[in-house]
């Protein structure tokens, strides 16, 4: 009847791990968890990544080979009228230095046809490119059976910069979940990891991570001014991430303008979002569900 004696109390033994990962490194094996079970699980064998010369589709295309393997990575260049000849060298380089699948489809007679149904400016002329790179992905894909990976990030999925025709372009998305900022942690963190006494180059060009545009998304329509991507990710996680409203952003020093800004352009992408392919989550609020 009497109760029993409590156990002796000890410390918890706690097993050492022999190579522990750094945050970085935890996100980053997170990432290429996600893609090789989405893979695999669904019943592909491999994946078909549009590759532009930019931080994000490099990322993404090695993130890939990490999972599937380089030989199972369908890289696809696709040039067109209006494209960046540094960009389409620092696409061959990714590919090169990672010895991924080529795949060279140029555009020029997709937009002929594009442009000839459709009467377009200047400024939908890039917008046409996109479209006619997004045919080329589907279409190779419904073909060969490879598993389109969407190569946009977070940042551009909040504000609405990432087009239903463009970096959306995919049935599993990598970054979903990764701002802009931490795609370029990342993809440094990768590179680390492959220097070595062999000599051998990083699997990333360096030329992608040291080009450090301004956000983009303010052409969306126009904006008080045109932040930083540091100033931008600092202000989109506050707001979505810690539920802080327009007053209490201000407040944390935002400008107001930009506040406004920002916030309206998460509110009215929220369509864009419904839409969007899945991901791998490694924050505590993505942008499906959790927000929502």
């Amino acid at each position: 009847e009497q109760p029993a004696a409590p156990y002796e109390s000890r410390s918890p033994v706690l097993t050492p791990r022999k190579d522990p990962l750094n945050d970085l490194g935890e996100v980053y094996t997170a990432l290429v968890t996600g893609v090789r079970d989405h893979v695999r699980k669904n019943g592909f064998a491999s994946v078909l990544v549009g590759v532009s010369g930019g931080a994000d589709s490099a990322l993404t295309a090695t993130i890939a080979a990490d999972a599937v393997g380089a030989a199972n990575v369908h890289a696809v260049v696709s040039p067109g009228r209006g494209s960046d000849a540094e960009a389409l060298e620092r696409a061959e380089e990714l590919i090169k230095r990672q010895d991924l699948i080529r795949r060279l489809y140029p555009t020029d007679g997709l937009l002929d046809a594009l442009e000839s149904a459709f009467a377009a400016d200047d400024g939908a002329k890039g917008a046409l490119l996109d479209q006619a790179r997004s045919a080329l992905l589907t279409a190779l894909s419904r073909q060969e059976g490879h598993l389109v990976l969407a190569t946009g990030n977070k940042t551009e999925l909040a504000t609405g910069a990432c087009a239903h025709y463009g970096d959306a372009v995919g049935a599993y998305a990598p970054l979903k979940d990764c701002w802009k900022t931490l795609v370029w942690e990342l993809a440094r963190w990768r590179n680390a990891q492959s220097i070595g006494a062999d000599g051998a180059p990083p699997p990333i060009p360096e030329s992608s991570l040291e080009r450090r545009p301004v956000s983009g998304w303010a052409a969306i329509e126009p904006a008080p001014e045109r932040p930083s991507y540091e100033v931008l990710d600092g202000l989109l996680d506050a707001y979505i991430g810690t539920d802080q409203g327009v007053a209490a952003l201000a407040a944390a020093g935002f400008a107001p303008d930009l506040v406004r800004h920002v916030v309206r352009l998460v509110d009215r992408a929220e369509h864009k979002r419904r839409q969007y392919p899945p991901g791998p989550k490694i924050t505590r609020r993505n942008l499906g569900r959790d927000r929502r």
